[in-house]
């Protein structure tokens, strides 16, 4: 529980998580996340395009352009997840998450999913939900807990997702 006039651990970590993803370069979704343990940031991530790679912005959207719908064929897009890039950042700088909790503007997909179990992630919190229902039972079935952790105010600095 957090002291009266803090915001609460859980909530501090969702509310970087959506300041992280003012970073993402994405025309469709902006996404940001944070890993975290013993209540200290590891790595951050949002979803972009590889280093040295022009953004979408610049060039258009590639799943757009092919009339990919959302939740589909996540190998077509130029970018990364965020939590793939949160993965990339702590891999970079030596950085173990295992044992740690992955706070999530929104709910990991699959493929993400199955990486955030084989980095040993324990927690996956997500502040909007997905329709992923075979990441949620993956992630049930390795023991990988993921749960809905709403923001308790309107995503801060005026991030619109």
């Amino acid at each position: 529980m957090a002291e009266q006039g803090r915001v609460s651990w859980p909530q501090y970590f969702m509310r970087i998580a959506y300041l992280v993803a003012e970073r993402s370069t994405c025309l469709r979704r902006r996404v940001g996340a944070v890993a975290v343990k013993d209540r200290r940031i590891l790595a951050t991530g949002y979803n972009g395009v590889p280093a040295g790679v022009r953004h979408c912005q610049e060039v258009g959207c590639l799943r757009q352009q092919m009339g990919i719908p959302s939740g589909q064929r996540h190998e077509i897009c130029r970018a990364l997840h965020a939590e793939q890039n949160v993965i990339i950042q702590a891999a970079i700088h030596g950085v173990s998450l295992s044992g740690a909790e992955l706070y999530c503007t929104t709910q990991p997909c699959l493929i993400c999913t199955k990486m955030l179990i084989n980095c040993g992630i324990t927690t996956v919190w997500h502040s909007e939900s997905y329709p992923d229902s075979l990441a949620e039972a993956m992630a049930a079935e390795a023991g990988m807990h993921m749960e809905l952790l709403p923001l308790d105010s309107e995503p801060p600095f005026g991030v619109t997702l």
